[in-house]
């Protein structure tokens, strides 16, 4: 591709840090997602949903990465359409009182790329794949 061909594609880096207030309520609503993308228990994707529900039982990062979607971020945005997109959350030490707890100017742009290893299990959620290294990852 040309670089006139590739300038109309940009890269967003979003990072947030989220304090999870209700675990309950925060999996419960995991669950019920899942309940609906995969319908009745069992079938084809009956291991599959297992493993899913089990991870967003135990894990809250792992209950919100499967409720998050990038798509739905960008979807009302005029003019921008989502071409791919990867997405995963980790259970971190945080300190809010901590004036150095967020450092945005870290450096760790190359190792984002290399490993991609962000935590967690990656439960499949509206259609994205699971890539090997744990990351679930869409494309349009």
């Amino acid at each position: 591709m040309s670089t006139s061909e590739t300038s109309r594609f940009v890269r967003l880096r979003v990072e947030m840090v989220l304090e999870i207030t209700d675990a309950d309520a925060l999996s419960g609503t995991a669950l019920e997602s899942l309940a609906a993308e995969y319908g009745e228990p069992g079938g084809d994707s009956a291991e599959e949903r297992t493993h899913a529900e089990t991870a967003v039982r135990e894990d809250g990062a792992e209950a919100l990465a499967s409720l998050i979607d990038p798509f739905d971020l960008v979807s009302e945005v005029p003019g921008v359409e989502l071409a791919q997109a990867s997405w995963s959350s980790e259970t971190i030490a945080y300190d809010p009182q901590d004036p150095d707890g967020w450092d945005l100017d870290d450096g760790d742009d190359e190792d984002d790329e290399d490993d991609g290893d962000e935590g967690g299990a990656g439960v499949p959620h509206n259609g994205e794949e699971n890539d090997d290294d744990g990351s679930a990852e869409r494309r349009a």
